[in-house]
């Protein structure tokens, strides 16, 4: 568990001391122990050891190496909209986002942003049009092997089945489940 403070540690600690601990995943149970205003999740947190891990076969779509400020990430994100956009924070990204293309347009993207210098946290996201056509697997191999060549252990956070259908087809594992609030 983190807390953005010493003293919300404090608050935290004794409102969820108080659950089991499989409740402090189930907002319902959080909202009933502490004054929340936001939640996101849960979700599953999955990772891949080398391995384990599952890189797309040689016919792939070509990928290009972006910036996370390229203009064509942030069009891409623009594409999936606010929700979709935000939860995949690619302008968060530290690596090169990898990216698809179709018609010249990004339609897939995936990167990573380096969290406590030893784990690499995913985003993956892919434009509405683009959906259910392994896009979204070969931007996110892409990510996960720069990931593993940098000696960092990759992490896949996501609450949508498909998301979770991607990240187990390159052969993450879901080992814990994650709930993110903002209390008043």
């Amino acid at each position: 568990m983190t807390a953005p403070s010493d003293g919300a540690a404090v608050v935290v600690r004794e409102a969820l001391g108080r659950l089991p601990v499989e409740a402090v995943v189930d907002s319902a149970r959080v909202r009933m122990v502490l004054p929340v205003t936001r939640v996101l999740g849960p979700a599953a947190l999955a990772y891949v050891f080398l391995e384990g891990f599952r890189p797309v076969g040689a016919g792939a779509l070509p990928v290009e190496r972006l910036s996370a400020a390229h203009p064509d990430v942030r069009k891409l994100e623009q594409a999936a909209g606010p929700g979709d956009a935000g939860e995949a924070a690619l302008e968060e990204v530290t690596s090169p986002v990898f990216v698809v293309r179709e018609r010249g347009q990004v339609v897939a993207g995936a990167g990573y942003r380096v969290r406590a210098g030893t784990a690499a946290h995913l985003g993956v996201l892919t434009a509405p049009q683009a959906r259910g056509r392994g896009r979204a697997r070969v931007v996110g191999a892409a990510a996960v092997a720069h990931a593993l060549a940098a000696g960092l252990l990759p992490q896949w956070r996501a609450r949508a089945f498909a998301s979770r259908r991607v990240a187990a087809a390159l052969g993450f594992e879901e080992l814990s489940a994650q709930l993110s609030f903002d209390i008043a």
